[in-house]
């Protein structure tokens, strides 16, 4: 939960979007989703906010630029008029991005940066979409937003079934299970996207560890020849790297 000093409060309510949990509830085995009553906010689907997790006026905070305390989080969702955003976060550690998302309930004040993001739907004649558990929360909001009749495909791998995110049109794509092996540049990940039978040109929209997302360029750009600018990627992560957004 975000802490305020009353000097500070002018300046930091400029910059950040002040909010309050009002539920929390399991959506996958490791994942929770964190509803926010917040303002009225501007949202492109596929677009982050980043969460301040912290006292935004620690010393910590000050000497990292707020860095260290943000975590990225994909909204799954806003209704705007309800003044509500739906956010999921993944227990993949002991860091603080996973300790609050095991431990936020309803009640507490949060505070985050307004959304941003360029990884939003593009007009094409396919979507493809590629990555791992990360990823499922930006994949199912672009999914959402595209024209029913829009042509879709793509490649999402979990640890396992339990990992799934349940969302409009998830079985159109193909799904994997790497087990207990890392998902840091993941093999099994590209593997499966290369046993697809994809079309000459769409657009790609990758997101997740940072290693991963670059094997799956390269495949798109030099292998199936797929022009750069049709491939949109967002590394959320790798290991032992922070402030990756």
């Amino acid at each position: 939960m975000t802490t305020r000093s009353s000097l500070a409060a002018p300046l930091l309510d400029r910059v950040l979007v002040a909010a309050t949990v009002v539920e929390v509830e399991p959506v996958a085995a490791r994942m929770r989703r964190i509803r926010l009553r917040v303002p009225d906010l501007e949202w492109t689907p596929g677009q982050h906010v980043r969460v301040l997790l912290g006292d935004p006026v620690s010393w910590q905070a000050v000497r990292s630029g707020f860095r260290d305390l943000l975590r990225t989080y994909t909204v799954l969702d806003l209704d705007r008029p309800a003044g509500l955003l739906d956010l999921c976060v993944l227990d993949h550690g002991d860091g603080p991005g996973s300790r609050w998302g095991r431990t936020a309930a309803a009640g507490d004040e949060v505070s985050f940066l307004r959304p941003e993001g360029r990884l939003v739907p593009r007009d094409a004649g396919f979507h493809l979409f590629v990555g791992e558990e990360t990823a499922q929360v930006a994949i199912a909001a672009i999914l959402r937003a595209l024209p029913e009749d829009a042509r879709v495909g793509g490649v999402v791998e979990v640890a396992d079934a339990a990992d799934r995110l349940d969302f409009p049109r998830a079985d159109e794509l193909t799904w994997t299970h790497r087990g207990a092996a890392p998902a840091a540049d993941s093999p099994t990940l590209l593997a499966a996207l290369r046993a697809l039978d994809l079309p000459a040109d769409g657009v790609a929209y990758v997101a997740g560890e940072a290693k991963a997302c670059s094997a799956v360029r390269r495949h798109l750009v030099l292998e199936r020849k797929w022009p750069g600018r049709s491939v949109v990627t967002k590394p959320f992560w790798t290991p032992g790297k922070r402030g990756m957004d």
